[in-house]
């Protein structure tokens, strides 16, 4: 079990007792059955961007204040340098970089995402998350195939989405190569 998800648990566990919120809530809010919810807790699998998110919505704390244990100190202006975003790797290889993790009081969550490309998810469907708010994507490097619900497309390098990210959606690198893509989560 590695100590940064055990450290991740803990906190949700702890935030969660503090705010008096049941077990049986916290699963209803992530759409997970409560025995799940309780190994997210335990720190038994590691978690999902969304997951993550909706956690630090229903806490009314910054994602970065689950992730690291500290809140946001600057409210004026961050500047993040290249390769020097907060550090996030989750789901299937996808590694995030949160690009304003010093700013506090974010009305967007700004991620530099690098999806592996994988040839066996090529024939799978693409899984589906939903979380409130809306979603920015802009293609940088590569090609991204995007599932939004019954909707399949092919986005390449310049390429943008932007959608409601309360409907189900999902991306994977395609084309036979990664893909990084610029993801601006902005909250409801």
């Amino acid at each position: 079990m590695e100590s940064r998800i055990v450290e991740v648990a803990q906190r949700i566990k702890t935030l969660r007792e503090i705010l008096d919120i049941s077990v049986e809530e916290m699963a209803a809010c992530l759409d997970v059955s409560n025995e799940e919810y309780l190994s997210y807790e335990n720190g038994d699998n590691d978690f999902s961007f969304t997951f993550l998110h909706k956690c630090a919505q229903k806490f009314n704390v910054d994602i970065v204040e689950l992730l690291t244990g500290e809140n946001p100190r600057l409210s004026f202006f961050t500047v993040t340098r290249k390769d020097h975003g907060l550090n996030i790797n989750r789901r299937m290889g996808f590694h995030y970089q949160h690009m304003a993790h010093n700013f506090k009081g974010k009305m967007a969550e700004p991620f530099i995402v690098e999806a592996p490309y994988s040839e066996e998810a090529q024939n799978q469907q693409i899984e589906l998350s939903t979380h409130e708010g809306q979603e920015f994507d802009l293609v940088l490097e590569g090609s991204l195939k995007v599932r939004m619900e019954n909707h399949i497309l092919i986005l390449n390098e310049g390429d943008a989405i932007m959608y409601d990210s309360g409907h189900g959606h999902g991306m994977i690198a395609t084309n036979g190569q990664p893909c990084k893509f610029l993801a601006v989560v902005i909250k409801k």
